[in-house]
C-alpha cells in the first residue's frame, strides 16, 4: 500500500563500517521517534546524533547519526528518515526488527524508487537508470545511467510526442474546422509531418541494439581451433587466469563467460571449446556448445597462430561470418618479424602486445554508434523501451495507411492516439501497476 509506512536496509547486508536504514510513509517520523531518544524532525535535512533504543525493553541497540525529511523534499515524495548505524548483522537486525515491531513494514523491492516515481519525484525513465547505475560495471554504462537519469532519454521521447501531439491537434483542426478561410490542410503537409515522425521514431529505434548491449554486455566470442592460444587470449583480456591453459589440445571442453570491459564498455567475454572434428563424445558436446555462443555473438575473436596462414576450414569459417569479426594472430612474441597488420592483429598473451588493439576492435564493432560519437546520447537500453516505440512507429505507419485508403479522419486519428499512448508508456505517464512490477522487481529493497 502506498501509504504504509516502509524500511528497509538501504545498504548491503553484512559486516561494515556504516548501514544505511531507510524509513518513509506517512507517520515515519512517529514510527522512528519512538526508537530514537530525543528525536527531531525540525528543521528537516539536519544530521543529527541519538541513541536507538527498542521500543519494548528500552535497552540500548546503537548511537546513530539521522536526518529526517518532510514531504514532499525526499527521494519517495514522503516524511522519511535516513538513519546511519554501525554496521553488521546483529545492530542491524535488531533495529530493522525494532521499526517493524511498531508500525513499519518491510519494504517491498524497489519501493522507495517506486513511491517517487507514484510522487512524481522522477518519471519511469529515471528510475530505470537509478537501478542501472547501481548495477554498472563499465564507465559507460554508469555515463548512459547518468544521461538517462539527467532526462536525456526522456526529453527525446516528450519530444517525440510533442511531435505526434502537433500532427494530432493538425489532424483535429482539419476535422473540426473544414471550411475555415484557410481552407482544408494541405493534404502535403501532413505528409511531411508524418515522414518526419517516422524520421525521429527511427532514429531512436535504431539505438536500440547498442542500447540493449550497452545495458546486458556485449557477447564477445572467442574461437578458432584447438590450442591456438584461446584460453590464454582471454585470460589476458580479463587480467586474471580464470580459464585453464595447458599444451593440449582440447584442454576447454565447455564454454567459461567472464564479464570484461573494452574500452570502457561492457563485454560477456566467452572462450569456448576448439573448432574441429572429434570422436571424444565430451569433446563434441563443447564444440556444439562453441556453435550455439557463434550464433549469439556480437562480435567473434577469431585465433589463428601468427606462425601460419589460415587453413581452408578458417577461411571458410571467416568467410561465412555473419557477425563482426575479430582477426587475433596469436602467439606473435614467437614469430620474427610478426605478420602485417592486414592479416590481423598479432597478439600475444605472454607479452600483453596486441591486447589494446583487440579491446579497441571489439568495442568498436559492438558499439559502433557510441564509439564513435565519443559520449552517450539517449539511447533505448530496454526491450520495453524498444517495443513501445515500434508500438508507435506502427500506429503512425496506421494513420498512414488509413489517410491513403481515405477513411475518415476521426477513424485514422485514432491511430495517432494510441501512439501518444505507446510513448506515454515509455516515461511512465500512464504505466499500469503490472509493468511497474516488472521494473522494479530486480531492484534491491532498500532501494
Amino acid at each position: 500500500m502506498l501509504s504504509d509506512i516502509i524500511a528497509a536496509l538501504a545498504t548491503p547486508v553484512g559486516r561494515s563500517a556504516l548501514a544505511v536504514i531507510r524509513v518513509s510513509g506517512h507517520g515515519s517520523h512517529d514510527v522512528v521517534g519512538r526508537v530514537v531518544r530525543g528525536f527531531r524532525a525540525d528543521p528537516p535535512r539536519t544530521a543529527r546524533l541519538g541513541t536507538v533504543v527498542h521500543p519494548d525493553r528500552n535497552d540500548v541497540l546503537d548511537h546513530a547519526v539521522y536526518v529526517a525529511y518532510h514531504a514532499p523534499d525526499s527521494y519517495t515524495g514522503e516524511d522519511a528518515v535516513e538513519l546511519s548505524v554501525h554496521g553488521g548483522l546483529l545492530v542491524c537486525g535488531e533495529i530493522l526488527g525494532a521499526l517493524l515491531a511498531i508500525g513499519a513494514r518491510q519494504a517491498a523491492p524497489g519501493e522507495f524508487t517506486r513511491r517517487a516515481v507514484q510522487h512524481g519525484k522522477m518519471d519511469l525513465l529515471q528510475a530505470e537508470a537509478i537501478g542501472d547505475l547501481v548495477d554498472a560495471t563499465a564507465p559507460a554504462q554508469r555515463r548512459a545511467a547518468l544521461a538517462q537519469l539527467d532526462r536525456g532519454l526522456s526529453h527525446r521521447i516528450g519530444a517525440l510526442r510533442d511531435q505526434v501531439l502537433e500532427l494530432e491537434a493538425l489532424i483535429s483542426y482539419d476535422i473540426d474546422f473544414p471550411e475555415e478561410d484557410s481552407g482544408p490542410v494541405p493534404p502535403a503537409r501532413v505528409e511531411e509531418e508524418v515522414a518526419a515522425l517516422e524520421v525521429s521514431i527511427g532514429a531512436l529505434l535504431g539505438t536500440a541494439a547498442e542500447g540493449e548491449r550497452l545495458r546486458e554486455g556485449a557477447l564477445a566470442v572467442i574461437a578458432g581451433r584447438p590450442n591456438t592460444g584461446k584460453s590464454s587470449l582471454f585470460n589476458a583480456l580479463l587480467g586474471r587466469e580464470r580459464a585453464i591453459v595447458t599444451e593440449i589440445p582440447g584442454t576447454t571442453r565447455d564454454a567459461i563467460e567472464a564479464a570484461a570491459t573494452c574500452n570502457g564498455f561492457p563485454f560477456r567475454l566467452i572462450d569456448t571449446a576448439g573448432l574441429r572434428q572429434s570422436t571424444d563424445v565430451v569433446e563434441r558436446i563443447g564444440v556444439e556448445v562453441s556453435h550455439r555462443y557463434l550464433a549469439a555473438a556480437d562480435a567473434i575473436v577469431f585465433c589463428v597462430e601468427a606462425c601460419r596462414a589460415p587453413g581452408a576450414d578458417e577461411q571458410a569459417f571467416l568467410a561465412r561470418a555473419t557477425v563482426p569479426i575479430v582477426l587475433a594472430r596469436t602467439k606473435a612474441d614467437l614469430v620474427t618479424p610478426p605478420p602485417p597488420s592486414s592479416e590481423g592483429i598479432p597478439v600475444s598473451a605472454t607479452s600483453g602486445t596486441g591486447l589494446d588493439h583487440v579491446r579497441d576492435a571489439l568495442a568498436a564493432h559492438a558499439f559502433h554508434r557510441m564509439s564513435a560519437q565519443g559520449s552517450i546520447e539517449p539511447v533505448l537500453t530496454r526491450e520495453r523501451h524498444r517495443l513501445a516505440l515500434e508500438r508507435a512507429r506502427d500506429e503512425v505507419g496506421a494513420f498512414r495507411e488509413a489517410r491513403r485508403v481515405g477513411l475518415d479522419g476521426v477513424v485514422a486519428a485514432t491511430h495517432l492516439r494510441a501512439a501518444v499512448t505507446a510513448l506515454e508508456d515509455v516515461i511512465g505517464l500512464v504505466t499500469t501497476d503490472d509493468v511497474l512490477d516488472r521494473v522494479f522487481a530486480t531492484f534491491c529493497v532498500g532501494k
